[in-house]
């Protein structure tokens, strides 16, 4: 289900002009949407603290995420070496 959109005027400091136009292009978005967002958090009562809060938390669970799953492939790394080596010491005993 798609909501019409309407057309409004925001006059808004050159620093937040470039800021938006920042934050749009690392996520990939457009400025209009990160405004949206931005009116969206503030009508749903949510800080500037709140998403900074959440920002530093979803960056740290990130980073925790792509070192365990470092940890996963380093483990997966060992196992399959570990089983090539039993599989070719079978392959001595059977001959």
């Amino acid at each position: 289900m798609s909501t019409a959109m309407q057309s409004t005027m925001v006059y808004l400091t050159p620093q937040q002009k470039q800021g938006l136009e920042l934050r749009a292009q690392e996520r990939g978005t457009k400025v209009a949407a990160e405004i949206r967002n931005a009116i969206d958090a503030y009508l749903a009562g949510i800080t500037p603290q709140e998403l900074e809060m959440l920002d530093v938390a979803t960056r740290r669970a990130e980073q925790d995420i792509k070192e365990m799953i470092a940890m996963v492939d380093a483990t997966n790394a060992r196992i399959a070496k570990r089983h090539a080596a039993m599989q070719r010491l079978r392959r001595g005993a059977k001959g």
